[in-house]
């Protein structure tokens, strides 16, 4: 067998073809290709070699402007669940979870039998890196009872979410002076902060028929007349952490809406 060794190969205007060199073929001009089989691997440093694809299921092609490289997608979106409280316990994070929204709503305050209603809950937000972070106590503020004439109703408690969020309970109705109305809850900490809704004092000429305060959630429940108990009886018809709706003469005012904590959970 004979051997016939070149060191190029010209086409006959000497411009394009190969040139051959310690085993490697360059082209001289450009390349057109047709059709391309490859019975082998692909390796160099060309910008246009597409990385292996082995292994990468999933996942997709990008470049950081000079190489490329196969990415990951990043969670996004919307919560892939969601949790809710009403009661004290603890958040256990949910697997994968990296980043959760919180809200954080005080409990109500007690209205009076004499047109006083009580203040809502404050309302407090967070987002928090939960990556490094399984569990966190969650507290929710219990609402203020009602109470009768002219009398001082009970405050709503603060509800926490560990240290990211608290949220201080709405005033009882008469806790400023008699007749006298009262404050929504105050907001103790988070990035968002919103007072809770303020109560009414005693109107002569409508004596009972005060609404308690609004929290973040929502209004307050029904108002009460003569001999009717709607708002003590209907209190669970309020939003979370709304203050008392008044009772009317010897009457018992209504209870305050306890707090709540909701959480949004994201991967």
């Amino acid at each position: 067998m004979s051997t016939l060794k070149v060191a190029s190969v010209k086409d006959l205007a000497g411009q394009g073809g190969f040139s051959f060199s310690s085993g490697s073929i360059t082209a001289n001009g450009t390349l057109t290709v047709t059709n391309l089989q490859i019975n082998g691997t692909i390796s160099g440093s060309s910008g246009q070699i597409i990385p292996s694809q082995s292994g990468q299921s999933g996942k997709f092609l990008t470049t950081d402007g000079t190489n490329m490289s196969w990415g990951t997608l990043a969670g996004g979106g919307g919560p892939i669940s969601i949790n809710t409280y009403n009661n004290n316990t603890t958040w256990n994070k949910p697997s994968g979870v990296k980043r959760i929204w919180v809200k954080c709503t005080g409990g109500g305050g007690g209205s009076s039998g004499y047109g006083e209603t009580a203040g809502a809950g404050a309302h407090t937000e967070q987002i928090i890196d939960v990556a490094n972070i399984n569990s966190i106590n969650v507290t929710v503020g219990g609402e203020g009872n009602g109470v009768g004439y002219s009398s001082q109703g009970g405050n709503g408690g603060t509800s926490s979410f560990g240290n990211y969020c608290s949220s201080g309970g709405g005033q009882g109705a008469n806790r400023q002076r008699q007749h006298s109305g009262s404050l929504g809850g105050s907001p103790n900490q988070g990035a968002v902060q919103v007072y809770g809704g303020s109560g009414d004092g005693h109107k002569n000429s409508q004596p009972g028929m005060g609404f308690g305060g609004t929290s973040f959630w929502g209004g307050a429940a029904p108002t009460s007349h003569f001999q009717q108990q709607w708002a003590h009886n209907y209190r669970s018809h309020a939003a979370w952490g709304a203050g008392g709706s008044s009772g009317r003469n010897s009457e018992r005012g209504g209870n305050g809406r306890q707090g709540y904590i909701v959480v949004y959970n994201f991967n």
